[in-house]
């Protein structure tokens, strides 16, 4: 069983940034892909973005492009979400996500049905 835990969520104001992290634990970290989604009130769960195992391989949703980086410390068995150049619309619930690395994951990454662990979820308010 894989436990995640996530924190850096908060209120800030258009423009800033915020890095959230998600701590893994229950298994070793490099077998695991790792994804970061989010929900606004009202609306599904979407993907955000997602790192495989080894780290080599990065996917973004097109919104958040050049402005989200998605990294991770093995050592540390934290993925981290960098987010600059926060908008209005990216407020949500932010939740990280983990996967085994059974293979498919750069075709089906941003499918929150394969994904079988989950965070508690931070919540990320941006303002106007």
């Amino acid at each position: 069983q894989v436990q995640l835990v996530e924190s850096g969520g908060g209120l800030v104001q258009a423009g800033a940034s915020l890095r959230l992290s998600c701590v893994a634990s229950g298994r070793t970290f490099s077998s695991l892909h790792m994804g970061w989604f989010r929900q606004a009130p009202g609306k599904e769960r979407d993907f955000v973005t997602a790192i495989s195992g080894s780290g080599e391989n990065t996917y973004y949703k097109d919104s958040v492009e050049g402005r989200f980086t998605i990294s991770r410390d093995d050592a540390k068995s934290t993925v981290y979400l960098q987010m600059n150049n926060l908008k209005p619309e990216d407020t949500a619930v932010y939740y990280c996500a983990a996967r085994l690395n059974l293979g498919g994951f750069s075709t089906t990454h941003y499918r929150a049905n394969l994904y079988r662990y989950w965070g508690q979820g931070t919540q990320v308010t941006v303002s106007s």
